[in-house]
């Protein structure tokens, strides 16, 4: 029997939250995609998803770092109940507590679509690294993948121009 299904957020980030997971994907099907997420004490890359994106702050609130098509850095600020649309092909870099929450709503990709992940030098504004992959489900955390790659290596941390390295994590 076919049956449509409402998702209480709230008890949702509650449950994920004592978890220690960081992403719950509420759906990933043929043609949208739909997660909740916690925020990462160090989050520091830009995310250019090939899809639109909008985001709802579930609890707590975001900085959303972002970078306009000249490349200028900007901030806007989404409170806790505010929702936010960032369009596809832009740099951006949603920032926010650990125990904020955000839902994400997405087109699924396309097989032939890479999600990019960029670092910039804090000194200098110059391109450290680049990440580029193909995004096929959304339950291997591909945000936590990329960070674990890109903190492997002290040249992937390393801007070229200035010789500044983005440092580790604490902890």
């Amino acid at each position: 029997m076919f049956e449509l299904n409402a998702v209480n957020l709230q008890r949702l980030v509650e449950a994920t939250g004592g978890s220690g997971r960081r992403v719950k994907v509420l759906w990933q099907d043929s043609e949208s995609l739909a997660f909740v997420a916690r925020g990462r004490e160090y989050r520091s890359e830009f995310h250019v998803d090939p899809s639109d994106e909008t985001m709802l702050m579930v609890r707590g609130d975001m900085d959303l770092h972002y970078r306009t098509p000249e490349g200028e850095r900007r901030v806007t600020v989404i409170r806790e109940g505010e929702i936010i649309h960032c369009p596809a092909g832009t740099p951006h870099s949603p920032r926010f507590a650990p125990d904020a929450w955000v839902l994400v709503l997405e087109r699924k990709r396309r097989p032939d679509e890479q999600d990019r992940f960029l670092w910039f030098c804090d000194r200098c504004d110059a391109k450290v690294y680049e990440a580029v992959f193909s995004v096929r489900d959304y339950r291997e955390d591909p945000v936590s993948r990329v960070y674990e790659q890109f903190y492997a290596s002290e040249a992937n941390r390393t801007c070229a121009r200035c010789g500044y390295m983005v440092p580790r994590p604490p902890g």
